[in-house]
């Protein structure tokens, strides 16, 4: 008698313990994938790469090849133009798109195995109007932003509304109002306009 008790006792822990192992196996968590492994969270998205425009100035280097390796401005048209294969679409494309098509268009008859880099030497200026002691045009730097565009310009005027700025990005239709902030980020080719405040 005493020994069934003790074996209907282990077969009910036993019982327990794997109701137990299967809950936790139940529990939600990372879906296996195709291969077994568990399934990774998407990547964080990378920050948009920097578009070209006319007005920069790029340093754009064909490996073994010294006479193709130079610096370019891309043009008003918003191309680069380039030895051997003319003029190149720049403008709206990151520094790689360029690169990938000068060496897809120098591979078509040129050269066998082309690698090429793109560097942005000079970015195009920007553009200060309004109620600044110094409107104008300004060489871009990384970094800018529109306190430091408008001590660029001198500073304000005693009549500048230091509230709001009025930005128009490059290749943008119309200007857009924004609160006037130290983390306000100027972009190459932008004009920034400081109005009259209202008294």
């Amino acid at each position: 008698m005493l020994q069934r008790f003790c074996t209907f006792v282990v077969l009910a822990v036993l019982a327990w313990v794997s109701a137990f192992a299967l809950g936790g196996c139940a529990q939600t968590g990372p879906v296996p994938g195709p291969a077994g492994a568990a399934a990774e969270a998407p990547a964080a998205a990378a920050p948009d790469e920097y578009r070209l425009g006319s007005g920069d100035k790029l340093r754009v280097i064909v490996f073994g090849e010294d006479s193709l390796s130079r610096e370019y401005v891309v043009s008003g048209a918003g191309t680069v133009a380039f030895p051997l294969i003319g003029d190149v679409p720049a403008a709206g494309r990151s520094g790689r798109e360029l690169a990938n098509d000068i060496e897809r268009k120098l591979r078509d008859g040129f050269i066998r195995e082309p690698r090429v880099s793109v560097e942005v030497l000079t970015y195009r200026p920007f553009y200060i109007l309004g109620e600044v002691e110094a409107p104008g045009e300004y060489p871009y730097t990384s970094g800018l932003t529109v306190l430091n565009a408008v001590a660029t310009a001198k500073g304000f005027t005693y009549r500048a509304d230091q509230r709001r700025v009025f930005i128009k990005r490059a290749g943008e239709a119309a200007e857009r109002e924004v609160p006037l902030t130290g983390s306000v980020v100027v972009q190459p080719g932008d004009t920034i306009r400081i109005r009259e405040r209202f008294f």
